[in-house]
């Protein structure tokens, strides 16, 4: 392991991927009980689940400025901290105070202003770390984080809850997660240069593989250029589908379970593992086939033709899986679309990196930006439309999504460099 000090890195952003996921999720297992408690129906719920995707969605953008600045060491030690404090303010909140709906709303935006840090800094830390023939594995363990954090949490929130209550999940979720900050302080470093573990081969075959090679200090954020590229633009709406379709299994895949199927408590923490069992592996295994594609077919297959391909797969799932009768086989088929879904998870990360350099960290945060508040517009209108149309609507709808904005990858040109453009422009 001498020349992988970068992977053992990568694997713990893959824990604190997980950990991001715990924290995002514990809610929507302990949603039921927490609505009983606070007297809020589904609607109300799905406001909750909205507030912390909006308070997510508006702080991308100054979280990838605060990564530039404070870089990904000491910005995602902060993050984690923050998520943990607000994690517990849920259950300091009185079931019985007036206006105790509007309090959650509150608390679950303050919660996603925090976590908006999490994946502009790790990106920042790919760019830094990584050759550009390395990003799409290397995004693919982040995240396969989050389909193993939301699979765990899902029985562990619920053992948990049953075991505790509900109140202790949010406890548990605040203690790993400062456990989870002090391992990475201690670990990490902002670039290769800084960490005192590793050999002069592996820091020199990463200052190989990078793109770019920005000396001196960090030059300024180019944001008319960033604000008028086609190639950003473009790709954050690509995530605009994936952000919608994800959040349907981050949020209402375990109560669609319990309320659109049926099945119990128990069953359904099971059953909905798997949808995030397929995004681990297909995580992990796309970000290779990414990789693979672009040192073999070049960036634009790789990245915009492969991006593309996933939605479309993830569309047809999706629209089967809506009109399988039988629950279990039902859950399989919506696992398969998850699994599309994240076989493309790394391209839009990577590509980021690619045409980022030093500003990775702002247009992950801008192209995140779009795929959460596409979540935050599914976490309500899926209760809607289930409500007034059935559960089979929401899939569909998130179907036409997926298709439509699969065509946006097709205006992606992976290798147009951002910085040295702007570096043109100013020259």
């Amino acid at each position: 392991m001498t020349n992988k000090l970068r992977y053992l890195l990568i694997i713990w952003i893959f824990v604190v991927s997980a950990v991001v996921y715990i924290d995002r999720t514990n809610i929507t297992v302990a949603g039921l009980e927490l609505s009983r408690d606070y007297g809020i129906d589904k609607v109300q719920l799905g406001w909750v689940f909205s507030a912390f995707l909006l308070g997510y969605a508006s702080f991308q953008i100054p979280a990838g400025w605060v990564v530039g600045k404070l870089g990904p060491r000491l910005t995602l030690t902060l993050g984690l901290v923050w998520w943990g404090v607000f994690s517990v303010a849920v259950v300091l909140i009185p079931p019985g105070m007036g206006g105790a709906l509007w309090v959650l709303v509150a608390v679950r935006f303050v919660l996603g202003m925090g976590e908006a840090v999490a994946y502009p800094s790790s990106n920042q830390f790919i760019a830094a770390w990584f050759p550009s023939y390395e990003r799409g594995i290397a995004n693919g363990w982040v995240f396969g984080g989050v389909g193993f954090g939301a699979a765990i949490s899902q029985p562990l929130v619920a053992a948990i809850m049953l075991g505790y209550g509900w109140q202790a999940v949010f406890w548990f979720s605040a203690a790993l997660g400062l456990v989870v900050a002090a391992v990475w302080y201690w670990f990490s470093r902002d670039t290769p240069g800084e960490h005192p573990r590793i050999t002069a081969q592996e820091r020199a075959l990463i200052e190989k593989g990078l793109p770019e090679k920005i000396e001196g200090p960090m030059p300024p954020v180019p944001w008319r250029r960033i604000f008028t590229s086609r190639d950003v633009w473009a790709v954050t709406i690509a995530y605009v589908a994936f952000g919608y379709v994800a959040f349907i299994f981050l949020n209402w895949f375990f109560i669609y379970l319990a309320d659109g199927r049926g099945i119990n408590l128990k069953e359904s923490a099971l059953l909905a593992t798997l949808p995030f069992i397929s995004m681990t592996t297909c995580c992990l295994v796309g970000g290779w086939v990414s990789d693979w594609l672009c040192r073999h077919k070049g960036q634009y297959w790789g990245r915009s033709i492969y991006g593309s391909a996933t939605l479309m797969l993830t569309a047809a799932f999706l629209v089967v899986g809506a009109q399988v009768q039988d629950a279990t086989l039902a859950v399989l088929v919506l696992a398969g679309g998850a699994g599309m879904l994240y076989l493309g998870q790394a391209t839009y990360w990577a590509v980021a990196a690619d045409f980022g350099g030093p500003h990775t960290g702002v247009i992950s945060g801008l192209v995140n930006m779009g795929g959460q508040i596409a979540g935050a517009i599914t976490a309500s209108a899926t209760p809607w439309f289930a409500t007034q149309f059935g559960w089979a609507s929401a899939f569909y709808i998130a179907a036409g999504v997926a298709m439509v904005c699969a065509f946006a990858w097709f205006f992606v040109n992976p290798d147009r460099r951002l910085h040295a453009a702007a570096e043109q422009v100013t020259a």
